[in-house]
């Protein structure tokens, strides 16, 4: 039998998952029983069989049925015990799975009308997350998102109230849903006052749409990091401007194949923006729809792609360095991925 390292101890940090798809398939059913939840029957035979739903989001509708689970599953979380419980767990999962630091990702206003309103909703998350924190010992912080889907004077009031946050817990803001709607020019004037704030942009782009998405954060949102971004690597020269201004793409390989943005793992071009030296952050995006975590990520990256024991330890720098951890965390998760890397090997 071959040996290889354990990926899930190998250091490195969680830059791309989103709050409602971090929960654990059993979570929801529980969830869903105790608030008499009617849960789509594809959902329910997905998360009981533990084989992700057939999602083909490449057209508009594909996309649809892809957030009528995400919303059912939403629909799931009423109470603060409940975004107590999602967090703790999903702490706990990232643990597992060797991550040392974790951005989970959240628009709050999904859960406003239930938790009394936009701020104890955010306060509510935010407490959560200090309490998994402590009781895990992961290091977590919170990305506001803003929804494309949505007027981009909503996304002004998630940038302002991301702001007032920004001691308590939120590192950054991003802008998620579908990239084809919504033009990134729409939303500069959330993400300037995002930045002035002091909070990192982290949009999403180039999943379902093409290179240009891409540009479009980088010109109008002026992204630190990019959410997804592996379409990018159908363009050579922004793949040469990502890799001179060090920006990190969060690529979510898994995510990438459940939603028919490509066909196989060895498809998604983790080879092509790794060698063009753009910065990588592998992530999970939605494990409960896509059917796996943080390590898998890495797995795929082995498997299908042939990474060696020192890129995939270069793949977890990447996600350490791209994050907003304190200079002491980085230190301690990087000491980590050298020490994993001249461990021996084990069956």
């Amino acid at each position: 039998m071959e040996r290889v390292r354990d990926l899930s101890e190998l250091p490195k940090a969680h830059l791309h998952l989103h709050f409602t798809g971090s929960m654990r398939p059993g979570t929801v059913l529980e969830l869903a029983d105790k608030y008499g939840v009617r849960l789509p029957e594809t959902l329910i035979d997905a998360l009981t069989s533990g084989e992700p739903p057939k999602l083909r989001a490449t057209d508009e509708r594909g996309w649809f049925r892809f957030q009528r689970l995400y919303d059912a599953a939403r629909s799931c979380v009423r109470e603060p015990e409940d975004i107590q419980r999602l967090v703790r767990e999903a702490a706990e999962e990232d643990v597992r799975d060797g991550s040392g630091w974790l951005e989970i990702q959240v628009d709050p206003t999904s859960y406003a009308p239930r938790l009394g309103g936009l701020i104890p909703a955010l306060e509510i998350i935010l407490d959560a997350v200090d309490t998994a924190s402590r009781d895990t010992g992961l290091g977590m912080r919170v990305l506001v998102a803003a929804n494309r889907m949505k007027h981009p004077l909503d996304a002004r009031t998630l940038a302002r109230l991301a702001v007032r946050y920004a001691d308590r817990g939120v590192v950054g803001f991003g802008l998620s849903n579908d990239e084809r709607r919504g033009m990134a020019r729409d939303f500069d004037r959330a993400f300037h006052i995002a930045r002035e704030g002091g909070l990192l942009s982290a949009p999403h782009g180039g999943e379902l749409t093409g290179p240009a998405s891409v540009r479009d954060c980088l010109d109008d949102l002026h992204a630190t990091r990019i959410g997804h971004g592996v379409r990018a690597a159908e363009d050579p020269r922004l793949l040469k401007r990502l890799a001179d201004r060090g920006i990190t793409c969060e690529v979510c390989p898994a995510s990438n194949v459940a939603l028919g943005v490509y066909e196989k793992p060895e498809d998604v071009p983790l080879r092509t923006l790794f060698e063009s030296g753009v910065p990588l952050a592998l992530g999970a995006d939605d494990p409960l729809l896509f059917g796996s975590r943080l390590a898998a990520q890495y797995e795929i990256a082995r498997r299908h792609h042939a990474f060696t024991d020192a890129e995939l330890a270069e793949l977890a720098r990447q996600s350490v360095r791209g994050s907003a951890a304190p200079t002491k965390t980085k230190e301690r998760l990087l000491a980590g991925v050298d020490t994993w890397l001249s461990e021996p090997v084990s069956a």
